[in-house]
């Protein structure tokens, strides 16, 4: 199996990255939605502070791989696929766990783009757990970083810098995509 997984910084890109893989055909596991559930199931709403406050407590509790343990948890029930896209890694050791269980033909990649672009993607987003609150994003970005994102960025295979227009973008992560999936 090919894993390909797209880290970065919140409203960098990575959900745009996932809308093309799934264009392709490409299957995806976006570990957010894992927090979402878990959230939910806590009977939160799904607002920023909460949703972070989940992901923090049960990597605290669990172990900073856990939200990688579950998403292969996922994996081993939907049908098989040689590729899978996973989005939303935050630790080394997520990436560890991967490379581990899943497969060694790991590529990572990083969406990355400047604060003041991110915080105006933030702001015309509106997705359930986003703030249109500059300080509330930094927060945000400091919790991220403290999970050891910043590092899962610099250990990328492949960066993209996000930046420009939206199709600037979509030719980029679909020239990245194919080039990963002809190695």
């Amino acid at each position: 199996m090919k894993i390909i997984a797209v880290t970065g910084m919140p409203w960098s890109g990575k959900s745009e990255a996932v809308r093309i893989a799934k264009e392709q055909g490409i299957p995806v596991v976006r570990m957010g939605d894992l927090v979402w559930e878990e959230t939910k199931a806590q009977g939160l709403d799904l607002t920023d502070e909460n949703v972070g406050r989940i992901a923090h407590e049960m990597r605290n509790k669990y172990g900073s791989d856990i939200w990688a343990q579950k998403t292969v948890e996922n994996i081993k029930k939907a049908p098989s696929s040689h590729l899978i896209l996973i989005d939303g890694i935050r630790t080394l050791d997520e990436v560890s766990y991967f490379k581990k269980t899943l497969s060694e033909d790991f590529v990572l990649i990083a969406v990355d783009a400047s604060d003041e672009t991110r915080y105006k993607r933030a702001k015309a987003r509106g997705r359930a757990d986003d703030t249109v609150e500059v300080e509330v994003m930094k927060e945000r970005d400091r919790r991220e970083c403290g999970w050891g994102l910043g590092e899962v960025i610099a250990a990328a295979d492949i960066v993209i810098i996000n930046e420009q227009d939206i199709d600037t973008f979509r030719r980029e992560i679909t020239k990245v995509f194919d080039r990963v999936l002809k190695r």
